[in-house]
């Protein structure tokens, strides 16, 4: 069953690597050096039920109600733009860094915005429900647990290692002009997300 568990996380790899609206949260969170276990242990477990709820009946629920995410589009299309508003507000004011690293943000605020950026996101959907859900029931019998537990792994190491990456590189990527290239390169990425979800691509 190893094969099935290393085909699981390379395709995991593979879809979570790409930018995403998760990826640049996560990396902002640790350059910050705020909630960054629980922040990384959300992400991944979010992803695992994505992934297991896929393996085990949901990628068949959302072929057959394809409206459903038709409907999350528009929800995560609006949350992205104002997500990347933010991060241009704070990108054309600098200083927010140094404000942000001092006062912080509660735990709950943090994982509210988690919450968003993961589950109004019909990309994550058709990734980690359909796509991986799909390939782990195409396996011979047997195969589909192991599978989908290698594309989990692929989510945990993934997140924790972009997180606590971040955290290491803090004093670097803590200079304001990193900073600010850093907060124009989120707003970017999360207008970029929000016009696809638009667009239907």
């Amino acid at each position: 069953m190893l094969h099935a568990v290393v085909a699981g996380f390379g395709l995991g790899a593979s879809l979570i690597v790409a930018i995403g609206a998760q990826n640049a949260f996560v990396i902002r969170q640790g350059v910050l050096g705020q909630h960054i276990f629980w922040v990384c242990l959300f992400c991944s477990l979010s992803d695992a039920a994505l992934i297991w709820s896929g393996t085990y009946g949901l990628s068949v629920v959302l072929s057959v109600f394809p409206s459903l995410l038709s409907i999350m589009r528009f929800g995560g299309a609006a949350f992205l733009i104002w997500y990347g508003v933010m991060a241009l507000r704070r990108a054309l004011h600098p200083e927010a860094m140094a404000d942000s690293a001092r006062n912080g943000q509660s735990l709950h605020s943090v994982l509210a915005l988690c919450v968003a950026l993961t589950w109004l996101n019909p990309h994550v959907y058709l990734d980690m429900v359909v796509l991986i859900g799909s390939i782990a029931n195409s396996r011979p019998q047997g195969e589909q647990a192991p599978f989908a537990g290698g594309a989990s792994l692929a989510s945990f190491a993934w997140f924790f290692a972009i997180g606590y990456g971040a955290k290491a590189l803090r004093a670097p990527l803590s200079r304001p002009a990193v900073w600010r290239g850093i907060d124009f390169a989120i707003a970017a990425v999360m207008f970029w997300l929000a016009i696809k979800l638009l667009l239907g691509s």
